[in-house]
């Protein structure tokens, strides 16, 4: 059976009795500042084509690592003013997935005339967190450092993330004191509060509710909440609100198994430090990429990302 929201909130935020806030959450959080790379390295061949494009957009595949995993395929205009940039994480359990399989909503941020970077990051069978999200703040540090080489402005990008890169992407959001040149963090069915998937996928949870837990739990290397809880508490989104922040936008389904009441915990701890948040919801129990492609998810996830990044 689902649970009520404040419910399953209260039960999350009791599984980590002293999560740490302020300097406190800073000096427990293990992430250290990103590094960018010297100079992204371009692979031998492009991963994805620019099939229907402007003829002006060139597309490669670069690494912004040593890491395998540690690749990003960019998506830029040469010509031309420098052009704001919106960044897309996979989602995939934080165990699967890769960039390829968000081509399609790529090539459509890049036909409207943005510079797209498409992540890859280490998966929780190669590093646990908060390996993910330093893998994303180094894409976004490496690109930035080396704007003009893609002709983009290093002062006016945004991230987009899915499922389990929805909770990378607000990670991203809620990091430090707020990172420079971020306009806004969109996250389609976003697993904001692993602790309260961990709750959910107890044995009262349904299949898709279990397996979240089980990858929540891998994602903090194989550790449950009360045996790490300075590691659960850097996963949790929320407590890393700061008056800097980010906007946010996220977009459930009310019946999915990542349901909206994820995002009212950070909306709350948005309000409480005066950064606007938007959680959206639609019918049905479509999540991710699916629940994009629904009638009005898309242009409405464009419109405001359009806002963020208008001058």
């Amino acid at each position: 059976m689902r649970r009520t929201a404040v419910g399953v909130g209260a039960l999350a935020l009791a599984a980590v009795l002293l999560a740490p806030t302020g300097a406190d959450a800073a000096a427990a959080d293990p992430t250290p500042s990103p590094t960018p790379t010297s100079t992204p390295t371009p692979t031998p061949t492009p991963t994805v084509t620019a099939t229907s494009l402007p003829s002006d957009t060139t597309v490669r595949t670069f690494s912004y690592g040593a890491h395998p995993q540690q690749r990003m395929d960019v998506w830029w205009h040469p010509t031309g003013e420098r052009r704001p940039a919106v960044f897309v994480i996979h989602g995939g359990w934080w165990s699967g997935g890769d960039k390829k399989y968000t081509t399609s909503i790529s090539r459509s941020y890049a036909q409207l005339g943005y510079t797209v970077i498409t992540i890859n990051y280490r998966l929780s069978g190669d590093a646990p967190w908060p390996a993910q999200r330093s893998d994303a703040l180094n894409a976004i540090a490496t690109m930035r450092k080396h704007a003009e080489t893609f002709n983009m402005d290093p002062d006016r990008y945004v991230v987009l993330g899915f499922s389990a890169g929805g909770h990378i992407a607000a990670a991203v959001g809620t990091y430090g004191d707020g990172l420079p040149g971020l306009r806004g963090v969109a996250g389609i069915s976003p697993v904001i509060s692993p602790l309260t998937a961990y709750t959910d996928g107890d044995e009262g949870g349904d299949a898709y509710q279990r397996k979240l837990r089980r990858a929540a739990v891998a994602l903090a290397g194989g550790c449950g909440p009360t045996q790490c809880p300075k590691v659960w508490s850097s996963m949790e989104v929320a407590f890393h609100a700061s008056p800097s922040d980010a906007p946010m936008l996220t977009v459930h389904s009310l019946d999915e198994f990542v349901p909206p009441y994820q995002s009212e915990l950070l909306k709350q701890a948005l309000d409480e430090v005066g950064v606007k948040m938007t959680v959206r919801t639609m019918p049905g129990t479509q999540h991710s990429a699916p629940l994009y492609r629904e009638p009005g998810v898309t242009e409405g996830v464009q419109s405001w990302i359009a806002a963020r990044l208008a001058r």
